[in-house]
């Protein structure tokens, strides 16, 4: 019996906003974690997976040469296609998939995954989840349980299950090009790639564990905790299990964070 064909990913990186939050006039995916630009940890995060076969970095114009200069300094061959977000999101996602679209409808490219470059500490196993789930279900999101944040009157839990969504999210990518393409035609802006693919297609997308030192840059705080995060991890996102410990390697957060805190994992 043949073996099945190796799965071809393609990996789009979100690099695009402004991030002022972050307390910097610099666009925070350009600021320094441990030595390398946030933006480049997860680039080098994804693409130790063999089956991410195409790189997709979405920039803002006025970052292209700090951009590039970076990843000339951090990010080595294959080289990462570059291209300039729009005013969304959406419009960013859109901006990507039609870079990939060529390949794509060529039957290259198997599964899109979309993720934020201000997320720097996704796992390489985050990643494989995610592909691994699109490929057999059309989907997949990581999820967090957020139940302490909906707590009703006496302590009692809502009936419905409350998650905090994370990226990576990956999909296959015919359904996803043909989904953002019908988008385009009607004047669609999602909030997420997921509501894109709810609206226009019937492709089922599954829920998948994710992870609590998945964090997003997003204040100048954020940037320590990330620091001290990758410092416990000894600077390994591969997500392997280490020291024979049965837990992530980024699974350190709630150690790091002040007692009863809560991190914003949005």
């Amino acid at each position: 019996m043949p073996l099945p064909p190796p799965i071809r990913a393609a990996v789009v990186m979100l690099a695009a906003g402004e991030g002022r939050r972050s307390g910097h006039h610099t666009n925070k995916v350009l600021l320094p974690l441990a030595g390398r630009g946030v933006f480049t940890w997860s680039i080098h995060s994804a693409r130790r997976l063999a089956s991410v076969t195409h790189s997709v970095l979405v920039i803002r114009e006025d970052d292209r040469e700090a951009v590039m200069a970076t990843l000339d300094r951090e990010v080595g061959p294959p080289d990462v296609t570059v291209v300039v977000g729009g005013d969304s999101r959406h419009s960013s996602e859109w901006q990507a998939l039609q870079a990939l679209a060529p390949a794509i409808e060529a039957g290259e490219i198997d599964v899109v995954v979309i993720h934020d470059a201000a997320r720097p500490l996704a796992v390489t196993t985050l990643f494989s989840s995610v592909i691994d789930a699109a490929v057999e279900h059309g989907g997949a999101i990581p999820v967090r349980d957020q139940g302490h944040l909906t707590a009703l009157d006496h302590g009692e839990q809502p009936p419905d299950r409350v998650v905090a969504v994370q990226t990576p999210q990956a999909f296959r990518a015919g359904p996803l090009l043909e989904a953002y393409r019908l988008a385009d035609a009607d004047g669609f802006v999602g909030t997420d790639t997921a509501s894109c693919m709810e609206r226009y297609t019937d492709v089922p997308v599954l829920c998948v564990p994710g992870d609590a030192g998945n964090i997003k840059i997003t204040f100048p705080e954020d940037l320590f905790l990330a620091e001290r995060l990758l410092a416990k991890a000894d600077y390994d996102l591969s997500g392997r299990q280490r020291h024979h410990r049965r837990e992530s390697a980024m699974s350190h957060l709630r150690d790091l964070l002040p007692h009863g805190a809560h991190a914003d994992p949005t």
